[in-house]
């Protein structure tokens, strides 16, 4: 592990460099392990505004973290830069906690890994009840998107182990 100030430090670098790309017409893809340690690393650096979130996050600290996911974007006659994150969430931390709620709705996609799916050996290990896209229905085509919504419909009243086996079991056929 690195002192916090190298965390921001390489964050910042890596962020500027990816602009530059996409600037160049490049596609970049960026993965970030994890939104809730660059985070506190900022918290840690970042000056203290004398306002304090619940958790002990200063508000400050999430302005540079919630700038380096706004950078996600597609330039037209340019590349596209995507930004793929990891939250950590039910570490029993409070500053986890607000910052999680805080990047929630900023993404395009969510995915929620379920430990006790991985714990049997089944995978993918996600949660698909809590797990999604957002404005889907921009995706996909009208049939795709009324298949989808009847899927998800057959999946919510399951729990994550049991709808992850039955769509398994109808992917095989």
């Amino acid at each position: 592990d690195e002192p916090a100030t190298r965390h921001v430090q390489v964050a910042e670098m890596v962020i500027e460099k990816a602009k530059r790309l996409v600037e160049h017409k490049k596609d970049v893809v960026i993965l970030l392990d994890s939104i809730t340690r660059l985070a506190r690393a900022y918290n840690t650096v970042v000056p203290p505004s004398g306002k304090i979130l619940s958790g002990g996050v200063d508000s400050n600290a999430l302005h540079k973290p919630k700038r380096f996911f706004g950078a996600a974007r597609n330039i037209e006659q340019g590349g596209s830069l995507t930004i793929i994150g990891t939250a950590l969430i039910e570490t029993g931390s409070r500053m986890d906690e607000v910052i999680f709620e805080e990047f929630k709705g900023t993404g395009n996609m969510e995915l929620v890994l379920d430990r006790k799916l991985a714990d049997r050996r089944t995978y993918p290990a996600m949660d698909i009840n809590k797990s999604g896209t957002r404005k889907e229905e921009l995706l996909l085509g009208d049939d795709a998107i009324q298949r989808l919504w009847l899927l998800r419909k057959v999946l919510t009243p399951l729990n994550s182990l049991d709808a992850m086996e039955w769509l398994l079991d109808k992917m095989k056929g």
